[in-house]
């Protein structure tokens, strides 16, 4: 798909969110998160405008690049010219979080099998691997109510969220935010791999035995001390390398 470069268009900050947000886009389908086009992965730009960039409606994680990314406002309609169309109805849950968390400029949104199958289960999040004790440290529920495209649903959320990280959407699938969009796509990739953990371990059939809440309770701590106070700043440039080494097109 051709699509001209909008580099020299947008002022060197935005192309440079622009070419973070691609990237994550093509990292969440690399590892197998996508669920074909219907989830959404927006970044607030800066300025008091309240302007986001988030996916064109219809292509392929895989296919995204910065070029591509599409500007909104918190109604989701379309700031610029783009051939792509927008979900708004999409984009509920993310505005929901953007309107009430000034100091969120990433929400990461998936509807993984692993995701929504523990999202199903009662006890939700089980502290069974170190994985989930950073979850748990920061952890929120939201009940189901639907297909999200309802606005008068995002009080609730809003309510439910909090000022945590992680959001566990019930019978749904999970949501991430983060300061930069390498912290929540890092905060995904624990809270993916703590779903996968939780599901085989259940699937051994024996007794299982949980992390203690002490433990839970100074996860924060060690993340900090794990990453050198970077968040997911630390793991960000490796995962970018990687996508270098595979295809760096995300970057037009």
């Amino acid at each position: 798909m051709d699509i001209p470069s909008l580099q020299n268009h947008v002022s060197a900050e935005e192309w440079q969110l622009r070419c973070d947000l691609a990237a994550a886009y093509r990292l969440v389908a690399l590892h197998g998160w996508s669920d074909l086009v219907f989830t959404h992965i927006s970044v607030r730009l800066p300025g008091p405008e309240h302007h986001f960039l988030i996916n064109p409606y219809g292509m392929l994680f895989d296919e995204i690049t910065a070029s591509s990314l599409v500007k909104v406002d918190t109604a989701c309609n379309k700031l610029n010219p783009s051939p792509f169309p927008v979900n708004p109805a999409g984009f509920v849950i993310h505005s929901a979080v953007h309107e009430a968390r000034p100091d969120v400029q990433c929400v990461l949104h998936t509807h993984t099998r692993a995701g929504v199958a523990v999202s199903a289960q009662a006890d939700g999040v089980r502290p069974l691997s170190q994985q989930s004790t950073f979850v748990l440290a920061s952890l929120a529920y939201h009940d189901y109510e639907g297909v999200a495209f309802r606005p008068d649903e995002k009080p609730r959320l809003q309510a439910d969220l909090g000022a945590k990280t992680f959001l566990c959407l019930r019978n749904h699938g999970l949501l991430t935010v983060g300061p930069s969009i390498a912290d929540a796509f890092v905060a995904m990739y624990i809270f993916e791999t703590t779903c996968q953990i939780q599901l085989a371990a259940q699937s051994g059939g024996g007794a299982l035995r949980e992390v203690s809440p002490q433990i839970v309770a100074g996860t924060a701590e060690a993340m900090r001390v794990q990453t050198g106070g970077l968040g997911g700043r630390f793991a960000w440039p490796a995962l970018l390398r990687s996508l270098e080494r595979s295809d760096a097109s995300y970057r037009t």
